[in-house]
């Protein structure tokens, strides 16, 4: 008999059986119906027949999908080896939408190609394929292992997929490491394959359980001349660890990738590191590998720390007066009548400023500025204040307040800078030469003050500011030199103003610098067509055959070879006018245009465009405390190291790519 659906009416109950996924209960008159929500057939519903009649009809049914009814029988079973039960958790799945939705065609990326598409909806369930899924999103967004132990995840899960078997935390942690070593396979073969050299970041980290971490970091511009970041290893150090410690970690994580003959710079975040430290890397992979040339090594140390340890002179100096504005502006916000006495004398002196006061986060600089110089706009206020009440206490001397004014002053510059740098679009090595430049120039004239306690404090940050300047400022300039809109012009303007009468010997050295790295890529060049260089060596093996007593012959030929009329890569590139500048010029394409023009610059400025000048993520930039791992630092050594690296190789592929860090969901800041 044919049932009308116009008349049928649903009836919410609670329904136990799997089944009753694929069948919907409906109730005419007296009599229960199901109804096949695949090929809309009309079953009896009824209580007392049971669901055996439902299934067989699932295994009959020619619109089900290929569904694999037979696992339905397994699901009881499974249900029994549960640690924590379900019976209890309220869930009705009587109450569904009336109309059925046909699972979508989705990419699955699981030993398959990225193009491969998959239709779930005529493909059988699969509970390894799942897993992996669950594992995959786990390590992506960071979530925790034990999740698939939390009851609300399993009832959603149940709901969702019910022949799924939840997996416990241990197996999704074997999971994170099977899938670590399959993405850390892909990750060195991709490295191995790269004809460029690469540069080395070294972070470290800490825990709130004081344990220390190095995170190494591969930076290096790819064959379609795109910009690459990769993480290679975050280790967890062993306490106390000294810097002979640390040198043998980052050699054995070099050898590890075998990446150490492919070096071309290395750039740490703490500028008071050893200032030796690439020096003796260098020596100790000669040791390890003597037949192995690393050529020369850039040693590079973070723009963004040098900052900020130059800010953190600025922040002790003026310790004793951050201290008493917080005590103002706490006073003012402490009751609605003290603000509205002081609103009421901002209105009185027609001070134009729309800021309320703000208290800053100490560990975060920059919210230290914007507190003062916001304070700085009431100061006429802050001064009337403290006329008319006589519990005010915290009033800042003439002296204080001038103080106060020219650090926000050099604030404001580092923050300007440091914004400018970390938010630039494209953050190749060729940006900070000018910015650093500009700080440089800055110093010199903060330290003509007239004020003593200003001229003190500029000399103290200039002190710092050199040591980081002699450092860095070969790797800085070179990147300048190779972006078509600076050239050797950016070096003479900045040079002239910093340097002055002597600016035309320092820009002598910075061109006898710049083409002797690029007779050492000439050479290297020569070799490769020889066939005695290194693969993935720009530079040329200096101890590949002790017994070769003509290398210095082909340095000969090549230096007697340009003086012939034949005119360098770096002669033509350097001669020609600059590029026009404008703010969406990208250098890196300028480049993949112009390498068969100059086949050999081009490979200096893949090496040299792709160091890393800074280390730290936007969201890190500011802060004076320490960065730190959260709650998977409980978890095992190979674990975290896993999940880490894992997640940032993955999110490429999963076009979650973070300007930021890939670190910087796993960390928050700590005061020191």
């Amino acid at each position: 008999m044919e049932i009308s659906n116009d008349s049928a009416t649903k009836k919410t109950k609670r329904l136990t059986s799997v089944v009753w996924n694929h069948f919907e209960r409906v109730r005419k008159a007296d009599i229960c119906y199901a109804v096949c929500v695949h090929c809309n057939k009309k079953l009896s519903g009824s209580s007392n027949s049971g669901t055996t009649h439902l299934r067989n009809h699932l295994m009959r049914c020619q619109k089900s999908f290929n569904f694999d009814v037979s696992q339905l029988q397994a699901v009881k079973r499974k249900k029994k080896d549960n640690t924590v039960s379900l019976a209890n958790i309220s869930f009705d799945e009587g109450e569904r939408k009336d109309e059925y939705i046909k699972p979508l065609n989705m990419n699955f990326d699981h030993d398959q190609k990225k193009d491969e598409v998959i239709n779930l909806g005529c493909g059988k369930f699969d509970q390894q394929r799942s897993q992996f899924d669950l594992v995959r999103m786990i390590i992506v967004h960071d979530y925790p292992l034990a999740m698939v132990n939390h009851v609300g995840f399993k009832v959603f899960v149940k709901n969702l997929q019910p022949l799924f078997d939840v997996v416990s935390n241990v197996s999704v942690e074997l999971s994170c490491m099977e899938i670590y070593e399959k993405e850390k396979q892909k990750m060195y073969e991709s490295i191995s394959k790269l004809h460029g050299r690469i540069n080395i970041a070294v972070e470290m980290w800490s825990s709130t359980e004081s344990v220390q971490y190095m995170c190494l970091t591969a930076h290096y511009i790819d064959e379609d001349w795109t910009l690459q970041r990769k993480i290679l290893n975050f280790v967890t150090l062993d306490s106390p660890h000294t810097e002979d410690m640390l040198l043998e970690v980052i050699i054995k994580c070099l050898m590890e990738w075998h990446i150490e003959y492919k070096l071309f710079a290395m750039t740490f975040d703490d500028c008071l590191i050893d200032d030796d430290i690439v020096i003796r890397i260098k020596d100790r992979i000669s040791e390890s590998r003597p037949h192995l040339g690393s050529g020369q090594l850039f040693d590079v140390r973070s723009a963004a720390h040098g900052l900020n340890l130059i800010v953190q002179d600025a922040m002790d100096a003026l310790r004793e007066v951050n201290e008493k504005i917080r005590v103002i502006i706490r006073y003012v916000k402490s009751s609605q009548v003290r603000q509205g006495k002081f609103n009421e004398i901002v209105q009185q002196l027609r001070i134009n400023c729309q800021r309320s006061l703000i208290l800053d986060c100490p560990t975060r600089w920059n919210t230290t500025y914007l507190m003062l110089e916001t304070a700085l706009e009431y100061k006429a206020v802050f001064s009337l204040l403290q006329e008319h009440e006589s519990s005010y206490m915290s009033a800042l001397t003439d002296s204080e307040w001038e103080w106060a004014s020219s650090i926000t002053s050099y604030l404001k510059l580092f923050v300007e800078i440091t914004n400018g740098l970390l938010g630039n679009k494209f953050t190749t090595a060729n940006i900070y030469f000018p910015e650093i430049c500009h700080v440089h120039i800055q110093l010199i004239e903060w330290c003509k003050s007239p004020d003593d306690f200003l001229c003190s404090l500029a000399l103290k940050m200039k002190a710092k500011f050199d040591k980081y300047w002699s450092k860095c400022i070969l790797a800085l300039v070179v990147a300048a030199i190779l972006d078509p809109r600076f050239k050797m012009r950016l070096v003479e303007y900045y040079y002239s103003l910093i340097y002055g009468s002597s600016s035309l010997e320092k820009i002598k050295e910075v061109s006898d610098g710049i083409k002797e790295l690029f007779d050492a890529y000439s050479i290297s060049s020569t070799l490769v067509d020889q066939g005695s260089a290194l693969p993935g060596s720009s530079f040329p093996s200096t101890g590949v055959d002790p017994r070769d007593r003509l290398k210095g012959f082909d340095k000969f030929v090549h230096e007697t070879s340009q003086g012939q009329s034949v005119i360098s890569d770096l002669d033509k590139y350097l001669e020609e006018p600059v590029f026009p500048r404008n703010c969406d010029f990208n250098l890196l394409n300028w480049w993949k245009v112009h390498a068969p023009r100059y086949p050999i610059l081009s490979m200096m400025a893949r090496d040299i465009l792709g160091t890393p000048m800074s280390t730290l993520a936007p969201d890190l930039a500011f802060n004076t405390g320490g960065r730190m791992l959260d709650c998977r630092s409980l978890l095992s050594p190979d674990t975290q190291q896993a999940l880490v690296c894992a997640r940032d190789w993955l999110r490429i592929e999963t076009q979650e790519v973070d300007s930021s860090s890939a670190l910087s969901s796993l960390c928050y800041i700590v005061a020191d």
